[in-house]
C-alpha cells in the first residue's frame, strides 16, 4: 500500500505533466486556456490545504474529494461572485486534470468517478451572436478608400478577415507566404497552434496582389502581412490598431447603410462570415473545421442564432402540406376502432 508521502509525490507528479506536458502538447491548449487552468487549480489547492489543515505539499488525490471540490466551487461562487458559466469551467478544468491522471495510473480512476457525480450548473441562456446582414458588410468592406494607402491596407484586411472568417489573432499572425494565390488558399494558426488551411475567392486574390505590390515590394516570404512602422522598421499591428480602423470604417458605413451595427468589432466580421456559409447550405461539421473550432458544439450557436432559415423551412413545410394533403387517419369512418382504443385507455 501506498504511504502517504507517495502519494502525495504522485498527486503532484501528475499536476506537473498534465500541466508541462499534456494541455501544451498533446492537447495543443491555448496559453490563455492553460493560464486560466493555473488559476484555477491555485485557487483549489489553498483551499484544499486550509480546509484539510495542511500544508500544500502534502496534498493528495484523496483530499480533493466531491464534498472538498463541491466546498470549493459554492465558496468561490459567493466570495467572487462566480457565475455558472464559471463556475462549469473551473469544474470542467479540475476534471480535465482527474482524467488525464486516471488514464496515466487506471488506479487513479476512482477520485475521477467521484467527481464525476457533480452536476454542471444551468445559468442564463448565452444572448445571440451577434452578425452582419450581407448589406452591413458590402457597406463596411467599401467604406475605406482604397486610393489611399492605408484605405487600401484596410480594405484588404477587412475583405481577407471576412473571407476567411477569421480570429483577429490569426489574421495578425499571418506571414506573406501564407496566402497562395495559385491555389487560391490561405494558412491560419489558430488556438493552440493549430493550423488549418482554407480556400479563398479569385476576388480576394486579386486584391491581395494590389496590397502587395504597395506594402510587400521586396516580397519576403517571412515577413508579417500585416504591419505598422515603428522606429522605421516593420512590426506586426496590433490588435488595437484594427479595433480603431473597424470602428471608423464602421460609423462611415453606417451613414450609407443603417443596418451595420452601432458598436462594431473585428469578432463580429467572423461571427457574420460564419453565420452567411451556414445560411447559404453549409453543413455545422465542415463549419465546424472552416472556423477552428476545438468543441463542434461551439458551433452551434449559428445554428440556434437563425430563426430566419427556420421561418424559411417552416413555409416550405407549409407550402408542401398546403399542396399535399396529409393522408386520412387509418381510423377515419371506422367506428370499431375508436372505440378499441377507448376501451384500451
Amino acid at each position: 500500500m501506498k504511504t502517504r508521502q507517495q502519494a502525495t509525490d504522485g498527486f503532484y507528479r501528475h499536476l506537473r505533466e498534465w500541466f508541462t506536458a499534456f494541455l501544451p502538447r498533446q492537447r495543443g491548449a491555448a496559453r490563455n486556456t492553460i493560464t486560466s487552468c493555473r488559476h484555477t487549480w491555485n485557487m483549489l489547492l489553498g483551499y484544499v490545504a486550509e480546509h484539510h489543515h495542511v500544508t500544500v505539499e502534502k496534498i493528495t488525490f484523496a483530499m480533493i474529494d466531491r464534498a472538498t471540490v463541491t466546498g470549493f466551487l459554492d465558496h468561490m461562487q459567493d466570495a467572487r461572485s462566480w457565475t455558472a458559466s464559471t463556475r462549469n469551467q473551473r469544474l470542467a478544468c479540475i476534471r480535465s486534470f482527474f482524467t488525464y491522471a486516471a488514464a496515466a495510473e487506471p488506479a487513479l480512476a476512482i477520485y475521477l468517478a467521484d467527481l464525476a457525480a457533480l452536476p454542471r450548473l444551468n445559468g442564463p441562456a448565452a444572448p445571440p451572436v451577434k452578425y452582419m446582414t450581407t448589406d452591413a458588410v458590402t457597406a463596411l468592406l467599401a467604406a475605406p478608400d482604397p486610393g489611399t494607402r492605408l484605405g487600401l491596407r484596410d480594405q484588404f484586411f477587412l475583405i481577407l478577415m471576412y473571407d476567411l472568417a477569421a480570429r483577429d489573432a490569426e489574421m495578425l499572425a499571418l506571414n506573406l507566404a501564407d496566402i497562395d494565390t495559385r491555389r487560391l488558399t490561405a494558412d491560419l494558426l489558430g488556438k493552440g497552434s493549430k493550423p488549418r488551411r482554407l480556400p479563398i475567392t479569385t476576388e480576394t486574390a486579386r486584391h491581395f496582389d494590389r496590397y502587395v505590390a504597395v506594402f510587400h515590394p521586396r516580397a519576403e516570404p517571412e515577413a508579417p502581412l500585416f504591419y505598422t512602422v515603428r522606429n522605421r522598421h516593420p512590426a506586426r499591428m496590433s490588435d488595437d490598431n484594427v479595433a480603431r480602423f473597424i470602428r471608423q470604417h464602421a460609423a462611415t458605413a453606417k451613414t450609407r447603410c443603417p443596418d451595420v451595427p452601432a458598436r462594431t468589432h473585428p469578432h463580429m466580421l467572423r461571427h457574420s462570415r460564419a453565420m452567411h456559409l451556414y445560411q447559404a447550405g453549409m453543413p455545422l461539421a465542415l463549419l465546424t473545421e472552416w472556423l477552428g473550432h476545438a468543441d463542434p458544439e461551439t458551433t452551434l450557436i449559428y445554428a440556434h442564432a437563425d430563426t430566419e432559415m427556420k421561418r424559411r423551412a417552416l413555409e416550405k413545410a407549409n407550402g408542401a402540406t398546403s399542396q399535399s394533403p396529409l393522408p386520412a387517419p387509418m381510423w377515419h369512418d371506422r367506428d370499431d376502432i375508436i372505440q378499441r382504443l377507448c376501451a384500451a385507455v
